[in-house]
């Protein structure tokens, strides 16, 4: 969604700040309230879970471009491009860079658009797309927390509308994600301050802990990447889930609990030769094209 001219590195600095202020200000409950979403009870502690590998296999939002390209909002190059990103992010792990480059590209197709149709769209791409890539084991830990009554909240750079269907879904309190700029209702096509993506998600959790009076020292924090250490160093209990390797290496310098819960783990991330890598991406390019083939004079 982002300009031409708008940087599409992760924020860090002044822009992370606003980025992380303006996805708390989304998720404060006295907004919520108003907007008839259940706030819950005020609680004494706050659980924060990234989404991309950490509650759900794989990224979040190439499964949003799988959804917009079925819906004719992206094209077979973009759905492609993303399928690529999906297949080096299951393989090798999180890429700034790379996590910067897709958030961009996916929001561009909302300039012009309703909030209520990305609600809408978001509530049908979760059914058909994400729901069943949700991992129990990191929702078992989640709703631990739910049950000793601490509010859990979702972490993710996906937009924080999509982030609110998914949070829903789980049974969880609510999500902060990326903020688009929006004029009555309708996406102007820029961000408010970037994406959620590293220090920005820290800032997040800081002003909302703010707002709701919680001290970061009780509250704990779950991802899968390094690039998450910004938030995991915020908080008192911080929880490697499915860690890559450079953040399973610092939980075990730092005494930190680490949970694996994937399956063949050596497709996952770990070891993985580059002719399966190969295999696996030309696997999801032909199923593009099989798609585009389906759908005449679609580009």
């Amino acid at each position: 969604m982002a300009e031409p001219d708008q940087p599409l590195e992760p924020p860090t600095g002044p822009a992370a700040v606003e980025a992380g202020e303006a996805s708390a200000l989304a998720a404060d409950p006295a907004r919520r309230s108003r907007a008839g979403i259940d706030a819950g009870p005020e609680p004494a502690r706050a659980a924060f879970f990234d989404v991309d590998n950490t509650i759900m296999h794989g990224a979040s939002i190439f499964q949003m471009a799988r959804g917009l390209y079925q819906r004719k909002l992206l094209t077979w190059r973009d759905i492609a491009h993303f399928a690529w990103q999906q297949v080096n992010f299951l393989l090798v792990g999180e890429n700034m860079d790379h996590v910067a480059d897709i958030e961009a590209k996916a929001l561009t197709f909302v300039t012009g658009h309703h909030v209520a149709e990305l609600r809408a769209i978001g509530e049908e791409i979760y059914d058909e797309l994400m729901a069943d890539k949700i991992w129990p084991g990191p929702l078992a830990l989640a709703q631990g927390h739910i049950n000793a009554g601490d509010q859990v909240w979702l972490v993710t750079a996906t937009p924080v509308e999509v982030a609110e269907v998914i949070a829903r879904r789980l049974g969880l309190t609510g999500a902060l994600g990326t903020v688009a700029e929006q004029v009555d209702g309708v996406y102007t096509g820029r961000l408010v301050g970037g994406i959620m993506h590293g220090q920005a998600k820290a800032e997040a959790v800081r002003a909302l802990t703010e707002r709701l009076g919680l001290d970061l020292a009780d509250c704990a924090a779950y991802s899968d990447s390094l690039n998450d250490l910004p938030m995991l160093g915020l908080v008192g209990t911080p929880v490697a889930v499915n860690p890559d390797p450079r953040l399973r290496a610092h939980a075990r310098t730092n005494g930190w609990t680490i949970h694996d819960f994937r399956t063949g783990r050596t497709v996952a991330r770990i070891g993985v030769p580059a002719a399966l890598a190969s295999g696996v991406a030309a696997g999801v390019l032909m199923g593009v094209l099989a798609a585009r083939r389906r759908r005449p004079g679609h580009a």
